[in-house]
C-alpha cells in the first residue's frame, strides 16, 4: 500500500479481503460483542465500520488514525492529555470554536492560552519554544492563511497538533512536515455531503494514538455506526471531488478578483475554500440574501456551494465584517459564477 497514490489509497485501504468477503465494509450496527474474542464492547473496542474509517485515514495521513463524534471532540481528546497549567498558542485567525473550548479551559484555569497571528513565524517561533501544546491550523479559517508548519514544529518543545480540514492529506500531510497529531471534522470535505459530524485524529507516534483512543473512550465520543460508515463513503470520492472542487474555486477566485464590487480575494492557490470581501457587512448580508444557487449555511465541504458571512458569529469579531467564506461545491462554474456575479450586482 506504501507505493500507491493517495488517490488510490483513498478508494482502496480499509476494504475486507479474502475470497467471499464483501467488496464494501458494512455498517455493523453493534454495541457488545459475545464473550471469548479480542472485542468486548465497542465504546472500547471500536466496531469493523470505525477500523476501515480509521485504517483509511491513517493511510491517507501516514500515522494511526482514531475517529470520534465530532471535529471538536478531537480537540477535547487532545486537551484532556494535557497537564492542568499547560501553555498553548493558537492562531488568532481559526475556528471560532477552537479558541471558543480554550478560552473557556483558561478561564477555569486549566490552560494558558497565546494567540498568535498566523503567518507571523517568527512569533510562532519564539512562543512554540516554551509551549506544550502548539495548534496550527493552515489554511486558516476563514483568513485562508497558510502556516508555516515545518518551520514552526522544528521549533516545538512540546506537542504539536495541525487542524488539516480544509487542505486533507490529498493536499497537506502534515506529519511529514513535523506535526505529531492531524485533526480532522471529517464532517466536512471527508464526508463531502453535509450528512454527518464525525471527526479524526491522526498521531504520528502509535502511543499517542493510544492515549487519544483511551480519552475518546473516557469521556464516551464514540462515533455512530451510521457517520462511520457514511464518511468512509464519503471518503473513496474525495479525492475526484476535492479535484474539481479546487480547479472551480481557482477559477472562480479569479473571477472574484477582477469584480469592481470586491475589495480583496483571499485563495491559497489550492483547496476548495475561497474568501473575498465586499465593502462591509452591510453588503456582505446583502450578497448572502442575493444568490438563488449558492447556499447561505455556516458549514463547508459539501458537493453543494456555501457561503457565510463570518464576522456575525461569536468569537469571530476581529474577522472583517465585510468578509464571506465561500465553499465551492460541484455545481457548474458557469452557474456558479452567473450566480455570484448576479448577487454581487446587488
Amino acid at each position: 500500500m506504501d507505493d500507491w497514490t493517495p488517490r488510490t489509497k483513498a478508494i482502496a485501504a480499509g476494504r475486507p479481503h479474502g475470497p467471499g468477503e464483501p467488496l464494501n465494509t458494512p455498517l455493523v450496527a453493534t454495541s457488545t460483542y459475545r464473550a471469548g474474542g479480542d472485542a468486548v464492547y465497542a465504546r472500547g473496542d471500536g466496531t469493523p465500520t470505525w477500523h476501515a474509517l480509521e485504517e483509511t485515514i491513517g493511510a491517507l495521513e501516514g500515522g494511526h488514525a482514531t475517529a470520534f463524534a465530532s471535529g471538536v471532540a478531537t480537540l477535547s481528546a487532545v486537551l484532556d492529555l494535557l497537564p492542568v497549567g499547560s501553555r498553548v498558542v493558537v492562531p488568532t485567525f481559526s475556528y471560532a470554536v477552537t479558541r471558543g473550548v480554550l478560552a473557556h479551559a483558561q478561564k477555569l484555569g486549566k490552560l494558558a492560552v497565546t494567540e498568535l497571528e498566523p503567518t507571523d513565524t517568527a512569533a510562532w517561533v519564539a512562543e512554540a519554544a516554551t509551549s506544550d501544546l502548539v495548534w496550527l491550523e493552515s489554511p486558516t479559517n476563514p483568513t485562508l492563511d497558510v502556516m508555516d508548519i515545518e518551520t514552526i514544529a522544528a521549533a516545538a518543545r512540546g506537542r504539536v497538533v495541525v487542524d488539516n480540514t480544509f487542505a486533507t492529506p490529498l493536499q497537506q500531510r502534515p506529519l511529514e512536515l513535523g506535526a505529531d497529531v492531524v485533526v480532522h471534522s471529517a464532517t466536512k470535505l471527508i464526508g463531502g455531503h453535509s450528512d454527518l459530524l464525525l471527526g479524526i485524529t491522526v498521531a504520528k507516534d502509535p502511543e499517542v494514538a493510544a492515549e487519544l483512543k483511551g480519552a475518546r473512550t473516557r469521556v464516551g465520543s464514540t462515533p455512530g455506526a451510521l457517520e462511520a460508515w457514511l464518511a468512509l463513503r464519503g471518503l473513496r470520492t474525495m479525492p475526484v471531488r476535492l479535484a474539481e472542487q479546487s480547479r472551480t474555486a481557482a477559477l472562480l477566485a479569479s473571477r472574484l478578483d477582477e469584480h469592481p464590487a470586491v475589495t480583496r480575494v483571499r485563495y491559497p492557490g489550492f483547496g476548495m475554500m475561497v474568501a473575498f470581501e465586499l465593502d462591509g457587512a452591510e453588503a456582505a448580508d446583502r450578497f448572502c440574501a442575493s444568490t438563488r444557487l449558492i447556499v447561505p449555511a455556516t458549514s463547508l465541504g459539501g458537493v453543494e456551494s456555501l457561503v457565510e458571512r463570518r464576522a456575525w458569529l461569536p468569537g469571530e469579531e476581529r474577522v472583517p465584517g465585510g468578509l464571506i467564506r465561500f465553499s465551492v461545491g460541484l455545481e457548474d462554474p458557469d452557474d456558479l459564477w452567473r450566480d455570484l456575479n448576479s448577487a454581487l450586482a446587488e
